[in-house]
């Protein structure tokens, strides 16, 4: 019974994805079968943290939601796990794979930043962010698919996950503009003769255009970084699919600047499958 319900715990993560986050969905069927359900686990509990700031009108009832994470994680959870799938497949996975449960409560901690419209300050503080967020899902999915492997890569990780980071914000820019959010550090900002408020007034293009440029070309540094750190050993290269992606988004948003608002950065879900099964086979980044 207890099997069971695991498993169907584990489908519903499955499920959670294909609807909510169709890339790691994708690399979750890209990896081991025995190794599939803790990974669709992490993915749905990130995906969870991810999309609190679209369910909520105010921060305080984002606070809560967070704070739900993190009763679970400390041992202080209310109420049931059970009736959370997703809660329980990912106590599930912590327990199976001996996960760090401080790396998880981080990542909470973490997302609080995406509750408010406070800018990012600096470069530092957007990878640390990044860091926590992207990077640690990376370094928790290594552990999971091999234990050995993930402290080999772990520099890998840290640098590939401040990559997919940029991307996925500057995926996101459009959005994040209209609610009144910004993620480039003020400090590219300043550089480029801008400031919060004239960012978001979107009225000086071409000075716009130069911060989204150099906001990209962080992320192409820190791929870079990561290509660099070293061959990534084939038991862990799973979890840097979803990183894999980052690429042509970035390359894209260098060239076109200020016209991502115009334009989708995104690529067709047939082209992200197909460059993510192609780097599963050839294992680079």
């Amino acid at each position: 019974m207890a099997e069971a319900t695991m498993a169907k715990n584990q489908e519903i993560c499955l499920a959670m994805l294909r609807d909510s986050d169709r890339d790691r969905y994708l690399a979750c069927l890209l990896s081991p079968e025995e190794r599939r359900g803790a990974l669709a686990a992490l993915y749905a509990f990130n995906a969870e943290l991810a999309r609190i700031r679209d369910l909520v009108h105010e921060p305080l009832p984002g606070e809560v939601r967070l704070q739900y994470w993190r009763d679970l994680l400390e041992g202080s959870a209310h109420g049931s796990t059970a009736a959370n799938p997703v809660a329980a497949a990912l106590l599930t996975a912590i327990e199976t794979h001996r996960l760090p449960r401080q790396t998880l409560i981080d990542i909470i901690e973490a997302r609080t930043f995406d509750l408010y419209d406070d800018p990012m300050e600096t470069r530092l503080s957007l990878e640390g962010y990044a860091g926590e967020t992207a990077s640690a899902l990376i370094q928790l999915a290594s552990l999971v698919l091999s234990p050995e492997e993930a402290a080999r890569s772990a520099d890998a990780a840290g640098h590939a996950g401040v990559a997919q980071a940029v991307a996925g914000l500057l995926l996101l820019m459009p959005l994040h503009r209209r609610r009144g959010q910004v993620y480039i550090p003020l400090q590219i900002l300043s550089a480029t003769g801008l400031d919060r408020d004239v960012f978001l007034a979107g009225e000086d293009r071409p000075r716009i255009s130069a911060a989204i440029e150099a906001f990209a070309g962080l992320g192409r540094e820190h791929l870079a970084k990561a290509r660099g750190a070293g061959p990534i050993a084939p038991a862990v290269f799973p979890a840097f699919l979803p990183a894999t992606l980052a690429e042509p988004v970035l390359v894209r948003a260098q060239k076109r600047g200020v016209l991502l608002f115009d334009r989708p950065l995104q690529l067709p879900q047939w082209r992200r499958q197909l460059q993510m099964g192609l780097a599963a086979a050839r294992r680079k980044i």
